[in-house]
């Protein structure tokens, strides 16, 4: 056992998925000092918790930027973030200080994309309009066009970002008889060989498909990028899915375009702000689904993030190789 003086203190910024804390707890060189509640930490807690600190372990909902790591101290060396998603990380800042980032790729892909098609296909064929109208007593007898949506047969896809959770997606929706998978992004991709996907400009992406997937992270270049000269490009009878980052899209553009019929539905696991406020005007319209950003919310994804953030975490304290290291 370490002595008191050589253990390295860890901040936990909120109760994590018991695999995680077992990791750390049996490590034995942590001093962890945990914000324990399920509810996110207070900015004047965090900054008080992190002082010190040789390691950080956060969520996406903790914003790390120069005030945190100024009040961290020099001693941090390690950054662990029980997410994909890295925009809520200074990532410039950190870099500058030399501090290692530990994140969760790959072990979310799945769970996200079979969330992202679930979605999808709740969205284009009004699962929540149908389940209401069971229960509030619109259901009266078979009727030849209520509650018809759209299909996956014969239509056209595409994937804004075709990145590992994109092309997850993609993999999955294939076999319900897409007929063509575009995609757009920086550059085309030798892994959409295996989706026969198409690479396109954003414009052409916009007016040929039926169904739009975004799933690309949130840079400067994607932030607002689903605003109103982006929805009046698509077809009045297509679908909007996002799954990535609720800031890469417009909210009040996209309202605009579901009330005023330019887009039939919207499809949202993300917005700004998370939670999204109960009165905001999308859960008004009945062509709107949201969900509470439930991506990567299965019991098993949740425990191996879990247990990856704490490996992470451990490596960048040992400043040994991390297994999923971000690379700045």
């Amino acid at each position: 056992m370490m002595s008191a003086q050589q253990m390295m203190k860890v901040f936990v910024t909120r109760r994590i998925p018991q695999e995680g804390m077992k990791i750390l707890q049996k490590a034995g060189m942590c001093n962890l000092s945990v914000w324990d509640s399920d509810e996110p930490v207070p900015r004047a807690e965090l900054l008080k918790g992190v002082a010190g600190a040789h390691g950080i372990l956060c969520l996406l909902s903790d914003k790390i930027d120069t005030e945190v790591l100024d009040a961290a101290g020099p001693n941090l060396k390690v950054i662990s973030t029980l997410s994909v998603g890295f925009d809520h990380l200074a990532i410039d800042e950190i870099k500058k200080r030399g501090i290692r980032v530990g994140y969760t790729p790959d072990v979310l892909t799945d769970a996200t994309a079979e969330l992202t098609v679930a979605l999808l296909l709740a969205t284009a064929r009004r699962l929540p309009e149908g389940v209401e109208e069971v229960k509030n007593g619109g259901w009266s007898t078979w009727k030849p066009l209520w509650l018809c949506g759209y299909g996956l047969s014969g239509s056209t896809v595409g994937v804004i970002g075709l990145g590992r959770i994109g092309l997850a997606i993609a993999r999955r929706l294939k076999p319900f008889g897409v007929k063509r998978l575009l995609y757009t992004g920086r550059q085309p991709k030798p892994q959409a060989q295996e989706v026969d996907g198409e690479y396109v400009p954003l414009d052409t992406l916009l007016s040929e498909s039926d169904f739009v997937v975004v799933s690309c992270s949130l840079t400067p270049d994607t932030q607002g990028l689903c605003d109103k000269t982006f929805f009046s490009k698509m077809k009045k009878t297509s679908i909007f899915i996002n799954t990535s980052r609720g800031a890469v899209v417009n909210q009040e553009d996209l309202f605009e375009a579901l009330s005023s019929g330019q887009i039939a539905a919207a499809g949202l696991d993300v917005t700004t702000p998370e939670p999204l406020p109960t009165d905001h005007p999308l859960l008004t319209l009945k062509n709107c689904v949201v969900l509470p950003h439930i991506g990567s919310a299965t019991y098993s994804t949740r425990g191996v993030m879990s247990a990856l953030t704490a490996n992470n975490l451990l490596a960048g304290l040992t400043g040994s190789e991390m297994p999923s290291e971000l690379k700045l």
